[in-house]
């Protein structure tokens, strides 16, 4: 059975619970009609330069693709309602504080987060940081 979404902000942020994800995902381009095995795709969307796709960064050298970026990926457990509004800014803006870029991509149930592999701890402390501040805990970045 599917989580219950949640729509409300403090709610969402007290509850964020980041969870890194195994190994290292790459974020690419290619022409349309391009064959890539739709099980290695994390993420897809259609822009007028081609499919941009999230895959698994050993599935991106096999096929040879071009790598855009190389990032860490890191999940929200929280189910978030696709309609809840403040999440992806609160996330970004806690992020930015930090000098962390990130590209944040909606799925049905949960917030995926992708940010510079090298910075990925920086980014989980942030998220903690911000969850622990939503709950009114001490502040572990202070």
């Amino acid at each position: 059975m599917p989580p219950t979404p949640i729509r409300d902000l403090p709610t969402l942020l007290a509850t964020l619970e980041p969870q890194l994800q195994p190994g290292i995902v790459v974020f690419t381009s290619v022409p349309f009609g391009t064959p890539i095995a739709p099980i290695a795709i994390i993420a897809s969307i259609r822009e007028p330069e081609g499919m941009a796709l999230i895959l698994p960064e050993a599935a991106a050298q096999q096929s040879g693709l071009p790598i855009l970026a190389r990032c860490a990926w890191i999940t929200l457990t929280v189910a978030s309602d696709l309609h809840a509004v403040g999440l992806t800014a609160a996330v970004a803006t806690a992020l930015t504080h930090v000098g962390i870029s990130c590209n944040i991509v909606a799925g049905a149930y949960h917030d995926h987060l992708f940010v510079p592999v090298d910075v990925a701890s920086h980014a989980l402390a942030a998220l903690h940081a911000l969850q622990a501040q939503a709950r009114g805990d001490h502040d572990p970045l202070s």
